[in-house]
């Protein structure tokens, strides 16, 4: 999507704090963080949102769901941290790419 930010982010387009790439995923730091560790993990495959996630995309999301406690510790979450997934304009969604935060205060 031309227009999407998070396509961009991971095109290289705009640049990221990044915490970790590979073919399929991107993450890095949150610019409006909402705790002291607060970063985003996002597909490069363009998905809107959850409510358009496909049977074809569940080993993606098996992935970033992984990826989330390996990350979390590497940014000092080892002993928990919060995940959340805005779904749709009334679940909050504000970026219509699918993505997850990250969030926590390391211990």
């Amino acid at each position: 999507m031309s227009d999407c930010i998070f396509c961009k982010i991971a095109a290289g387009e705009i640049p990221s704090n990044k915490l970790y790439e590979d073919d399929e995923l991107i993450a890095f730091h949150d610019i409006y963080p909402k705790a002291p560790v607060h970063f985003l993990i996002v597909p490069k495959k363009h998905i809107e949102s959850l409510l358009v996630a496909g049977a074809e995309d569940e080993a993606l999301l098996g992935r970033i769901m992984l990826l989330v406690p390996k990350l979390a510790r590497e940014q000092g979450l080892g002993a928990g941290f919060k995940t959340l997934v805005h779904t749709g304009k009334a679940g909050g969604q504000e970026v219509f790419h699918l993505h997850v935060h990250v969030m926590g205060q390391p211990q």
